[in-house]
C-alpha cells in the first residue's frame, strides 16, 4: 500500500503516529521500548485461552527488537529497553521504534516520511535522519520503500495543531509561545505566525520522566526498597489508580506534589531564554507530560494566557503530517 505523508514522533516516552485510513487520519501509539524480542511464545500453548501481545519483532543491524502497543513495561532489574540520551535519534533503539510505527501504518511505499526531533538536537540530527532513513528500508517484516524524510523541530507540530483546533485564537501578528513537555526533554518556540524566534527558542533534558524518577527516590526512601522502573509511575499516574509496591498500594498524588519541585530548574532556563513575555499572546502546551509542568509554567508566566491542547501526546504528529500533507499538495499543483 502506498500513502503519500505519514508523520512519526518517536519519542523517549511514546512512539507517535498520523497517517491516511480509509479517507480520514487516524493516529497510533505505543510505548518507545524496544526491548530484546523473546526467543519463546508461551501463548501457543494456552489451547486459545490466553490473548497474543499485539507486538511485533523488528530487525536493526542484525539484532531484534519488540515494540508494540503490548511490549511489557516491566522487566528484571528494570532493563526495558528505554533509551534516554542526546544521541537517541542515531541508535538501533530509535530506528526499532519507527521500524514497528511503519509496520502498523501497513505502508510499503511512503511519498514523505515526516519525523519530530527536540528543539536542541534538530540542526545536528535531521540530516542524519534523512540520509538513515530515505531509500529502501528492512525491518525483517517486508521491505518499504521512502522516497523523502523531514525531520521537524517538535513543537512547530503543536504550533500547527494549535492552528487547526483554535483557529479563531491564533493571532498570526503577535507571538505564541509553544511549549512541548516530553518524557526526557522541555522544547519550545516562540513564533509569529510560521516564523520562528531562535534567540527565544530551545530546549533542555528535563521532561516528564524527572518528576517520575523523583517520585521513584520518594517511594524507595519511604519504603527502603529501591523502585527498579519508572514506567508503572508514568501509567499509574495516567490511569489515575494507585500503584501496587509489593503489598501496598500507594496513592502517588501526595509525592505528585512533592515531586514537580524538580522541574523548577527547567522552567527556570526556558523563562530566562524567552525573555518578558508581553509581547506574547499566549503560551500552548503539548506534549504528555503538559498537564505535570503546568503550574509551575503557569507560575513563571502568570499574565499571558494559556492553553493546554485537546489529546497533547498526538498534537506534535498531527501538526506534522499536516505540514507533510501541505508540502504534497503544493508539490503537486
Amino acid at each position: 500500500m502506498k500513502l503519500s505523508t505519514v508523520a512519526v514522533d518517536v519519542g523517549y516516552g511514546n512512539t507517535k503516529s498520523a497517517f491516511p485510513q480509509g479517507g480520514k487520519v487516524v493516529t497510533s501509539m505505543f510505548p518507545s521500548l524496544a526491548p530484546p524480542a523473546s526467543r519463546s511464545n508461551l501463548t501457543g500453548y494456552g489451547g486459545g485461552f490466553f490473548k497474543a501481545r499485539d507486538v511485533i519483532t523488528i530487525q536493526v543491524e542484525g539484532s531484534h527488537y519488540e515494540v508494540g502497543p503490548d511490549v511489557a513495561i516491566s522487566a528484571a532489574y528494570g532493563n526495558t529497553g528505554r533509551t534516554l540520551s542526546e544521541d537517541f535519534a542515531t541508535t538501533p533503539e530509535y530506528a526499532a521504534l519507527l521500524g514497528g510505527a511503519l509496520h502498523y501504518t501497513g505502508a510499503s511505499e511512503i511519498d514523505q516520511l515526516v519525523l519530530g526531533l527536540p528543539v536542541h538536537t534538530t540542526q545536528k540530527y535531521a540530516t542524519f535522519l534523512r540520509d538513515r532513513f530515505t531509500g529502501t528500508l528492512d525491518f525483517g517484516n517486508g521491505e518499504i520503500r521512502v522516497h523523502s524524510v523531514a525531520g521537524l523541530p517538535q513543537p512547530l507540530g503543536s504550533l500547527v495543531t494549535f492552528m487547526r483546533q483554535s483557529g479563531q485564537d491564533f493571532d498570526g501578528n503577535n507571538a505564541h509561545l509553544v511549549i512541548d513537555v516530553g518524557y526526557f526533554t522541555t522544547d519550545w518556540v516562540v513564533a509569529r505566525g510560521f516564523t520562528m524566534d531562535d534567540t527565544r527558542s530551545g530546549g533542555v533534558p528535563g521532561g516528564s520522566s524527572r518528576i517520575y524518577q523523583e517520585i521513584a527516590d520518594l517511594i524507595a526512601a519511604q519504603e527502603g526498597e529501591p523502585v527498579s522502573g519508572i514506567e508503572r509511575i508514568d501509567k499509574a499516574l495516567r490511569d489515575a489508580t494507585s500503584l501496587l509496591f509489593y503489598e501496598k498500594e500507594i496513592n502517588l498524588q501526595p509525592l505528585l506534589e512533592q515531586a514537580r519541585a524538580v522541574c523548577q530548574g527547567t522552567v527556570k532556563e526556558m523563562q530566562t531564554r524567552v525573555g518578558r513575555s508581553e509581547d506574547i499572546r499566549s503560551i500552548i502546551l503539548s506534549g504528555g507530560g503538559s498537564s505535570l509542568y503546568a503550574p509551575a509554567i503557569r507560575a513563571a508566566f502568570p499574565r499571558t494566557p494559556m492553553k493546554i491542547l485537546d489529546s497533547p501526546c498526538f498534537a506534535n504528529v498531527r501538526g506534522f503530517y499536516d505540514i507533510g500533507s501541505s508540502r504534497q499538495q503544493r508539490a503537486a499543483a
